[in-house]
């Protein structure tokens, strides 16, 4: 994937291949205040905008899919917070709901428009509090993944933690129980299978990061280096 990515990322920047225009209506995409309960009927449209089926959406996972049971999951908040907290998937449902039309680009080249709901970030770190310092956090998967994000990038932008799809339950290949929506950024950023965040007072490069992806990750940027 990495040789294909680098291959994408100089094509996008030579002109060959065009970048995806549509991220600016992205950036504007108002929230909504929507129920936890989803439908489980696949949307087609939101907000104007033709959604890409999950049937036709690219995906990747560097160690397949990671199958979690509901009933035992659990979220753990850790780091420079005030409360560590422990949560089950119910429990993250409660949180007010939001949904938001976010276009999810890949460094190879491909990416769709989808209807995400969840919980937004914020939310839930001032359920738990922060110290003094805390600036980033960091988000780990169940499969040893791992990827951060600037504590401002996440409040100043609402982003949120999706546990649905187009108006369906995130699938398990999807990244259920939580799917990271960090618009803007590209799709290594959206960390899948997420189990526990870490709230800290340093940036901590994660999986693809570390291998020389851009820590910045910013959409139609070169996605390499710094």
């Amino acid at each position: 994937m990495a040789a294909i990515s680098l291959i994408m990322g100089l094509m996008m920047l030579s002109g060959l291949v065009p970048t995806e225009s549509k991220t600016v209506l992205v950036s504007i995409s108002p929230q909504e205040t929507t129920s936890s309960h989803l439908p489980e009927v696949e949307a087609a449209e939101y907000q104007g905008v033709k959604l890409v089926p999950l049937s036709g959406q690219g995906n990747n996972a560097i160690k397949g899919t990671q199958r979690i049971d509901k009933e035992t999951y659990r979220l753990k908040v850790t780091g420079l917070v005030e409360r560590e907290l422990n949560l089950s998937y119910d429990q993250l449902k409660e949180l007010p709901a939001y949904s938001q039309l976010v276009y999810m680009p890949c460094v190879e080249g491909w990416g769709f428009y989808a209807k995400w709901t969840g919980f937004r970030v914020i939310d839930l770190l001032n359920r738990s509090g922060l110290k003094f310092g805390a600036s980033y956090v960091l988000f780990s998967s169940a499969y040893g993944y791992s990827t951060s994000l600037p504590l401002d990038y996440l409040n100043q932008n609402n982003i949120l933690m999706a546990y649905g799809i187009n108006d369906l339950t995130l699938p398990q290949d999807r990244g259920f129980p939580l799917q990271l929506v960090a618009k803007d950024k590209y799709g290594y950023k959206w960390a899948k299978w997420i189990t526990m965040i870490e709230v800290m007072d340093r940036d901590v490069k994660g999986y693809w990061e570390s291998r020389g992806y851009s820590n910045s990750a910013n959409a139609g940027q070169f996605p390499f280096g710094t």
